[in-house]
C-alpha cells in the first residue's frame, strides 16, 4: 500500500472508543489510588462523589480541573496519553485524596518474564 493510501486509510479509521473509568471519592480518599490505561486512546473517568464535601479532581500532569458535587457524580475524559504516569488530586482535601493515572502498554503474554 502506497504511503498516500495508507495516510488516507488512517485518516478515514474512527477515533478510538474511550477507555472507561470509574472512580470513588469515600473518607477523602480515591479509590482505585491506581488507574493504569492503555497509551493512545482517550480515558472517560466517572468520578462519583460519596463524601458530604464538594470536592476538585485536580492535575497539573493531566491538565483537568473538574469539581463534583457532594454526593454527586461527574464525568470527563482525558486526551490520549503517552506512556508514563501522571498524578492527580482533590483540591479540597489534598492530604488525602491523591492517585496517578499509569499508561503503559499490556504486557505481551507471548514474551517470557
Amino acid at each position: 500500500m502506497s504511503a498516500v493510501l495508507l495516510a488516507l486509510a488512517l485518516a478515514a479509521a474512527p477515533p478510538p472508543s474511550p477507555v472507561q473509568v470509574e472512580l470513588v471519592l469515600q473518607g477523602h480518599r480515591f479509590t482505585p489510588e491506581e488507574i493504569t490505561v492503555p497509551p493512545g486512546v482517550p480515558v472517560e473517568i466517572h468520578l462519583v462523589n460519596r463524601d458530604s464535601a464538594l470536592e476538585e479532581f485536580d492535575s497539573e500532569d493531566l491538565g483537568v480541573e473538574q469539581d463534583v458535587t457532594p454526593q454527586g457524580d461527574v464525568r470527563f475524559t482525558l486526551k490520549p496519553l503517552k506512556p508514563g504516569r501522571y498524578r492527580f488530586m482533590g483540591e479540597m482535601h489534598s492530604d488525602t485524596a491523591r492517585g496517578r493515572v499509569v499508561v503503559a502498554a499490556p504486557a505481551d503474554p507471548s514474551m517470557p518474564h
